[in-house]
């Protein structure tokens, strides 16, 4: 089912997510695929659990969205649930994110160029796996959604100083969106 992403402003984007009880699976399930039919309907890269208003630690990412500008990244598609950052590299990298919570905003972020990830899969399996470029970023800012972390509140003090009025914007429902959005104090 296509739910609706929740916007800036809205309380569940800032709580810290809880983890998923692995014992109910259907539920789980049912949420992946919600998260899934709703990343394909706003045609994003990647969606977590919050952004539809479930405060659950499950993301998913789908790279070939990407993949015009990243080859590499065709057939990239993963189900996180209960994520864990095992390792972050040294190395650093800056890219211009944006994020279907906030709309019309797109700053400069720096993150790391690797990660190396724990979590179980949409068959319930754990895994460990190392991601890096563009795949460690989406995975990285999808998972700061599980710890109430915008990419906005990541920028530069004064980058986020030029963009308060649009945020201020969003959070008092003055945006549009091309996909099913809602903004929930």
């Amino acid at each position: 089912m296509i739910r609706p992403i929740y916007l800036y402003g809205s309380e569940v984007l800032r709580r810290v997510a809880e983890p998923a009880d692995l014992s109910k699976k259907e539920e789980l399930s049912a949420l992946i695929a919600d998260l899934w039919e709703t990343l394909a309907a706003s045609e994003g890269c990647g969606l977590a659990a919050p952004q539809i208003g479930e405060s659950v630690r499950v993301v998913v990412v789908d790279g070939d969205v990407m993949e015009d500008v990243y080859p590499y990244l065709k057939g990239f598609k993963r189900t996180f649930i209960n994520p864990v950052v095992l390792e972050s590299s040294d190395e650093k990298i800056t890219y211009n994110e944006g994020c279907l919570s906030v709309p019309g905003i797109y700053c400069d972020v720096v993150r790391s160029k690797t990660i190396k990830v724990e979590y179980y899969n949409e068959k319930f399996e754990k895994l460990t796996e190392q991601f890096d470029n563009f795949a460690a970023r989406m995975v990285e800012h999808e998972f700061s959604h599980l710890d109430g972390v915008l990419f906005t509140d990541l920028v530069a003090p004064i980058r986020r100083k030029l963009v308060a009025k649009k945020l201020s914007g969003i959070a008092s429902g003055k945006t549009h969106t091309r996909y099913k959005s809602k903004l929930a104090k």
